[in-house]
């Protein structure tokens, strides 16, 4: 067994015959009488105490450790009293991430995280505590943005299994699940919307329509175009950067994940946007790169707010976009000038995404290449959301079965 016991309340003495007699210390009576001891991995010695009576307690704590040891599955009891909080901080300061990414994590578990299991010890989680958490994290946001949160706890204990913090996962026990997804399905615009809300833009804000809806562009990638993304002579938009903030500063990035694609150039988008050129030429704007202490780079941007400068997200949102959707009838308008506009999370900019991914879908383009338009991860990404808006099995087998009638009743 690795380690030994010390008994605090007696001692081993050679008598005046030379004989070995267990002899009262002065701590007996008091205290904890039993102290486990062994050398942990590190060359440390760790230790134990057990109340009177509980020696074999303090055996079979030995023996797990040693099974432990054994198995790989040890963990420094030190380490284990490391709060998840403690932790948590610990482990985003060394990601490496986009610092927005960082923030948004940080963020979101302080929010939704740090006041139910912050403060818990890594060593004494159970599955039962995540499953407590995950039906208050229910209780309080959406399933999707819920499972963003699930999967930070996830990593954050993950990566103390691998530093030895904790010898499992919890959250990887098979009883255990993530925050449901909403059934909420993703409804596209009709094509007489789309266009209601193009042309109440503001005429130097109408093209970005035509990228959303005619090329399925993120809001950000569509307002950091810039003129040498545009390939005329092969019909192709090279969509390699985004307009982003960063610290609530503006910079210039790659598109969402890092992903880079290329995306037809449908005819009456390159028309569109030669007409918008001409009428808004593109000026040059300069930005870090990726961060706001990133390296400058300068590019001729299609876009531009009304004071020659690049387009902020929130300006555009605010002074154009939603007094569009207003216009179209998409939201009402505002009570008074202290409310506001609507809410219009569901007809954000990210709508007309949903508009293009529709109308490949519904013209039979196959998944995968929707995905690589889109500029998804993998095609199963956009199955998951997309999948109810593909023609279905029995849509073909009607059509292809009236075909075969059809052609034999010419026959005859």
């Amino acid at each position: 067994m690795a380690g030994h016991i010390q008994d605090r309340w007696y001692k081993t003495e050679t008598d005046a015959n030379g004989k070995a007699v267990r002899v009262k210390t002065d701590r007996h009576g008091t205290g904890l009488r039993y102290r486990a001891r062994y050398i942990g991995p590190d060359g440390t010695e760790k230790s134990k105490s057990f109340r009177d009576g509980q020696k074999r307690l303090a055996d079979q704590w030995l023996r797990d450790i040693e099974a432990d040891m054994s198995s790989g599955q040890y963990v420094d009891p030190r380490a284990a009293k490391t709060t998840f909080q403690q932790y948590t901080e610990k482990w985003l300061s060394t990601l490496g991430a986009e610092p927005n990414t960082i923030e948004s994590m940080n963020s979101q578990l302080r929010l939704h995280a740090f006041p139910y299991i912050g403060s818990r010890p890594l060593g004494s989680f159970k599955p039962e505590h995540i499953r407590e958490w995950v039906s208050q994290l229910e209780a309080t946001v959406t399933g999707a943005y819920g499972r963003i949160i699930y999967a930070n706890v996830r990593g954050a204990l993950s990566a103390a299994v691998d530093d030895g913090y904790l010898s499992r996962n919890p959250v990887s026990a098979r009883s255990v699940k993530p925050p449901a997804l909403d059934p909420k399905r993703v409804v596209p615009w009709s094509v007489d919307r789309v266009f209601a809300v193009q042309t109440a833009l503001p005429e130097r804000y109408r093209a970005v329509v035509d990228l959303g809806a005619g090329c399925g562009m993120r809001q950000g990638e569509i307002l950091g175009v810039a003129i040498d993304a545009l390939d005329f002579d092969s019909d192709t938009l090279h969509v390699v950067q985004q307009l982003k903030l960063s610290r609530s500063k503006p910079v210039f990035a790659l598109p969402k994940g890092g992903k880079t694609r290329d995306v037809p150039l449908p005819g009456p988008v390159a028309d569109a946007l030669r007409a918008h050129m001409k009428r808004f030429p593109p000026v040059e704007i300069t930005l870090p790169w990726k961060t706001p202490d990133g390296p400058k780079v300068t590019r001729r941007l299609v876009f531009m707010a009304p004071g020659g400068n690049h387009v902020w997200r929130t300006s555009l949102n605010e002074a154009a976009w939603k007094p569009a959707l207003v216009a179209a009838g998409v939201i009402p308008a505002p009570g008074t000038q202290r409310d506001g506009y609507a809410a219009a999370r569901e007809h954000g900019m990210h709508a007309l995404r949903h508009f293009y991914a529709s109308a490949l879908l519904d013209s039979g383009e196959n998944i995968k290449a929707v995905s690589e338009y889109l500029g998804h991860s993998n095609a199963a990404l956009t199955l998951r959301i997309y999948a109810h808006l593909m023609p279905t099995s029995q849509e073909r087998t009607r059509t292809a079965i009236a075909a075969v009638y059809a052609q034999s009743q010419r026959t005859d």
